[in-house]
């Protein structure tokens, strides 16, 4: 992706706060795909606590980036930032504009402003 941003739309706010809603009704109007900004949806079976769009909410209005990894694989804003820039510019290239759903402020703030260039964690320091 380039320096110059793709128009994107953003959504935010806490659990349950009708984002997922909203964002449904706005997606039949105008030619948007979703992303979801939560740090809890990126895992599978993630169901309970979390506000999870229904099997319906997701067949009326795909979300991008949810059930997409094993609970027991590690997940970073950095990470998050890497994908999320992928769907939009996927997105983009589809003639659409990227929205992005949820309240995880870290992977808001990570996906705007960048993370510094620091080390990637030693797994053998984090399995003790």
């Amino acid at each position: 992706m380039n320096d110059k941003w793709p128009l994107a739309i953003f959504l935010m706010g806490p659990t349950a706060s009708g984002k997922t809603e909203l964002a449904i009704r706005l997606r039949q109007r105008f030619p948007i795909e979703l992303i979801s900004v939560d740090s809890a949806l990126i895992y599978k079976g993630m169901d309970i606590g979390t506000a999870k769009p229904s099997a319906e909410e997701q067949a009326a209005a795909p979300h991008r980036l949810i059930d997409i990894l094993d609970p027991s694989e590690s997940y970073s804003a950095a990470d998050f930032r890497r994908d999320a820039l992928a769907q939009m510019e996927e997105i983009t290239a589809q003639g659409k504009i990227p929205m992005l759903v949820g309240g995880t402020m870290l992977y808001y703030k990570a996906l705007l402003e960048g993370l510094s260039p620091l080390p990637a964690a030693n797994p053998e320091i984090r399995a003790r």
